[in-house]
Formats: C-alpha cells, structure tokens, sequence
C-alpha cells in the first residue's frame, strides 16, 4: 500500500476556515533539460461496486460506427490502468464518485468493502464523493474512508478493513454549522510541480439521498465551492488544477467515447462558467460516454469528458505542465477514452479479489427466486411506464395491502438493472438485488387525494434554465390516470382514478412508497404532507416474494397512464 504524507494545515479564505491537504507522491526531482513535464491524468466514474463486469445493457459500449463491444469488469479496468500509466513517465488516477452505493451484489452483501481495496490496489491518487457514497449515511462514509469494522455486521471480508488509502473529496460539502464536511481537494507534486484536484457534488445531493444519509449535511452550489477553492489553490501556487465534477450530461447522440453531442445541461454550464484556473474537468453521475472542449471564462479551450459507468472506460488526458509558470499548457493537451475491453489479459490479483467476492456472495446470489414468462425491462413506453416498474409496484402494493395500501408508486431511480430470465424462465435473488438494489423500507402513508394528485404533478419538475426534469412514477395496478405534457407544469395530471373510481381531493388514500420518496426524495416533498406512516417491510424482500409467490410471472401491461398530449 502507498505511503502518502499528508499536510493539514488550517487557512483562512473568502471569510469561511477550509483545510489545505497537501499530498506529496514520491518521485524523481525535477529535470532542468527539460521545459516542460508530461503528465497522464486518467480518471473513471460511476463504477458502483462493479468487480465482475456489469450485466445487461451496462455490459457494453457503443463505439463510432454503432457496434457494441463487451466492456468491465475490475479486473480489467485494473489492467488497462496498468497499460496506460505504464505508457506515460508520470500519471495520476483519479475516481469522479459513486465507487459504491448502489452495488453488485458482490460488493454490496460486505458493505462494499471490497470495491475499497480495489481502488487502493489500483493506486486511486484521489476520487470525488458522489451522492451514493452517502446511501448509508454519513457515520458509514467515514468508515469506508478511515476504516475499521461495522458496527453491526463485522468485518465481513476479511478480518480487518483499513479504509480508503485516498482521499475522498467534495468542495460543496458542509456541516450545518459551514465547517468543511471532508477535504475540498488535495494536491500531488509531480517532479517538483503541484497538481491540484478539487471536487463537488451535485448542489442537489439532500434530495437523491434518504434524509438519514444526509442528516446535518448541507451541499452548496457548485460553481461558488470550484471557485473559491480554484482562487485558494491559485494563491499557495497551485497553477495546474483538475475538477472531478460528480455531475453529468445527456449528449443529444451516442456517436462514440470521442464524439461530443452535449449541447445543452447544468454540466456543460458549468464546464462554460467555472473558474479559467481549472485546466480539465472529468464528469460522471449521467452514466454517459463523451470527450468534448468548451472555452473557459477566459476563452481559452478545456476538456471536458465522461467515461460511461461500471469501469467500461477510462478518460485519458495528456497534459504538459511549465516548468516555469507551473501551469498546463492547454493547447499541448490531447484526451480519449478508453474502452476496457476484454481483448487484454485481466490483472491476476484484482481478479482474485472479485472472485472470492463473488464466490462468497454467490451462495446467496444463486437461489432460485422464481420464474418470468417475459423479461421484465426498464424500456419506457411513450408513458414513462416499465414492465420492471410496474411490476415492483404491484409488489408493493401486495406487501402494504396489510395496512391498508390501495396505490402504489416507486421511482425509476431505484431500478438498477433489467429482470432477465435465465434457463426455464429462472431469475435469482443476485439478479432480483441487482434490480433493486438500495434495501429501502417501505412505508404506507394516508394522503389525501389533492396530495397524491400534487405529488404525481412533481414528475415534472422545473429547472432553473426553462426545461423541465421529468420522472414518471411507476403506478400500481390500482391507480391509472391521463397525462397532457402539452399542459403547464402543475396542470398535466387529469382524470386520477384508484381501482376505476375518480380521486376525491377530499378523500383520504392509503398509499405504499418507498422511505426515499415518503421522505421527499426527487423532488417528491409533497409525500412529506401525510399521516399515519406505518413501516411494511423491506422494497426488495416485497418484490422477492411477489415473484415467488406469483411465479410464473408475466410482465404486466403498461397501459396505467393514457397519453393525450
């Protein structure tokens, strides 16, 4: 394991006190012949606890010419991040967040403390925090960075676990109180020369997260927290600076890794507007391949990239550094991403590692949940309706009809991966917890009929650039109703009915959620105007013996919400 001597050493800056760390990577000292030094910076986003390579539609990439080409796994990520420093005299490997939260299943039944020591193994100089890294709360955060067991569970991969041999990093995180939350960067010498890493969350982080995970927490704007530590860094001689910035965009098209089709989106706002000091920006959190350049402030050309998700690509910038004004050269700079294909040999130790991860959990992985007649996919029809969606709202509904549930609403967020069937129609509890994999209670509230018709208003959401963020609920059998997205926001649901009879504003409704949404999660705050919340339950353990006890399962219509505009 490295050895890395870290300096803390308190600052005052802009009125707020921030911690300075310093990281200081052996190396060769600086060569006089020399006007310039080459540094390879590789960065990777998005890996969710991903030893083996990930399934179904996440298992591939789509190159230039539209063919799809079988990309991840640890094992090779490790391998190509071997190949691409060996290439490069000097490099450093950055992670752009959500490493684990939402994980295999291998990673996730040892509380993802294997996915921990892979990126130590790996030499990981720094990583982003991403929303996930807080699903179970901020007490558990810090273990995985410090170490030491669970307090509940053990230590379940080994007899110990030593925690992040990196740092994790979020400028815009903050206790209540403005103290810093975590380290807002840190800073490797390369032959004398700083290279400084500063990293953010989304601003919205408290509303992706349970409230638990997030409890005296605040996340603030991005672009204030990046320039304000760009000017900290700037002022202790910190010329050359990275952004991994846990916030994504939607390219228009998928014509590649290397092409650019974001047109439009807070990612690409920012790219535009962040501090002219930052020479190379490395997103994630959209899940999306792209290699583009935007002017800075200053108009001066800067990368900025995204390499898809679950270790299927790693981002490649080569940058040259002055000697003299210790700053990148941008015009010298040259970035691609890489595919981690399965056409190298796999890193023999990183192997082993996700194969005793994996063998361990397959004992629980491989049971038998049940059987489908048709895969239950993600696909959204014209409504916004899944057959996976409306499936695991049926589940949830039967798992509150105990208290009283007459509807049911889940939110795409929490379905992870298609429910394909193997031999004889087969799915597994590995397959069913790859689906769903967040363990969220359930929660039966009483709302009354104007509360449910607000809440369904909120899949449409306004942002601050005019567009709206859409996300359609999955509905349980019970509840249909019509939708006009040609109407204003506020205005778009009509005709809400619950087992075929209108919806009373008046009338109180029982309705099953997941804790995520009950608390307000994606923007859903008007779960949070109910009453009589009773607990029913585990969403996975309601939708694994739903398939059982229905098995076999055929995917259900989704014909729930009639589309007129």
């Amino acid at each position: 394991m490295r050895r890395r001597a870290v300096i803390r050493t308190a600052v005052l800056a802009a009125g707020l006190a921030t911690t300075l760390a310093i990281s200081v990577t052996s190396g060769p000292t600086a060569q006089a012949q020399d006007s310039a030094v080459s540094v390879r910076l590789l960065a990777f986003n998005d890996l969710h606890g991903s030893l083996q390579p990930p399934p179904g539609v996440r298992s591939q990439v789509k190159h230039a010419d539209g063919s799809l080409v079988p990309a991840g796994g640890a094992a090779y990520l490790a391998a190509y991040v071997a190949q691409l420093r060996g290439q490069a005299t000097r490099s450093l490997l950055y992670s752009v967040g959500d490493n684990w939260g939402s994980s295999a299943l291998e990673s996730a039944m040892f509380h993802d403390e294997p996915t921990v020591q892979l990126l130590d193994r790996m030499g990981v100089d720094a990583s982003a925090i991403g929303n996930h890294e807080l699903d179970e709360g901020y007490t558990e955060f810090r273990r995985m960075q410090t170490g030491g067991c669970h307090p509940v569970d053990g230590c379940r991969f080994g007899n110990t676990f030593a925690g992040a041999d990196f740092p994790l990093l979020a400028a815009n995180m903050e206790f209540d109180d403005g103290a810093p939350a975590t380290l807002p960067f840190t800073v490797d010498y390369v032959e004398g020369i700083p290279v400084g890493v500063i990293a953010t969350m989304p601003a919205d982080t408290a509303t992706m997260v349970t409230p638990e995970g997030v409890g005296g927490l605040r996340f603030t704007d991005e672009l204030t927290a990046v320039d304000r530590t760009a000017d900290l860094l700037d002022f202790f001689g910190v010329r050359a600076i990275v952004l991994l910035m846990h916030r994504g965009a939607e390219p228009v098209a998928d014509n590649g890794p290397n092409s650019c089709e974001v047109t439009s989106g807070p990612a690409r706002d920012l790219a535009l507007r962040a501090s002219p000091k930052v020479d190379v920006i490395f997103t994630a959190d959209s899940h999306q391949q792209y290699n583009c350049s935007f002017p800075d402030p200053m108009g001066n050309p800067r990368v900025m990239m995204q390499g898809a998700s679950h270790g299927r690509i790693i981002s490649v910038v080569d940058v040259s550094i002055d000697r003299t004004t210790r700053d990148v050269l941008r015009d010298r700079a040259s970035a691609f991403n890489q595919v981690v294909t399965h056409d190298i040999p796999p890193d023999p130790d990183i192997q082993a590692l996700a194969d005793s991860a994996a063998a361990q959990a397959s004992r629980v992985g491989a049971s038998r949940v049940a059987s489908l007649s048709g895969d239950l996919t993600r696909d959204e029809t014209r409504s916004g309706e899944s057959a996976l969606g409306n499936a695991v709202a049926d589940a949830q509904l039967s798992a509150g009809s105990g208290h009283g549930a007459q509807v049911a609403l889940t939110n795409p967020g929490g379905l992870r991966e298609d429910l394909l069937r193997g031999a004889d129609g087969a799915v597994t509890y590995g397959q069913t917890y790859a689906a769903q994999p967040f363990g969220n209670t359930l929660e039966v509230l009483t709302v009354t009929g104007a509360v449910l018709k607000a809440a369904l208003e909120q899949q449409f959401q306004p942002r601050g650039d005019g567009t709206v963020t859409e996300r359609i609920l999955a509905p349980s059998r019970s509840l249909t109703y019509t939708l006009n997205r040609s109407a204003i926001v506020g205005e778009r649901i009509s005709d809400l009915r619950v087992n075929g009879e209108a919806v009373d504003p008046a009338v109180s409704y029982r309705v099953a959620v997941n804790k995520f949404l009950a608390d307000g999660g994606d923007g859903f705050d008007a779960f949070r105007t109910r009453t009589d919340a009773v607990h029913a339950g585990c969403d996975l353990d309601a939708f694994t013996t739903y398939l059982g006890t229905n098995s076999p399962v055929t995917p259900p219509n989704t014909d729930r919400i009639t589309v007129v505009g």
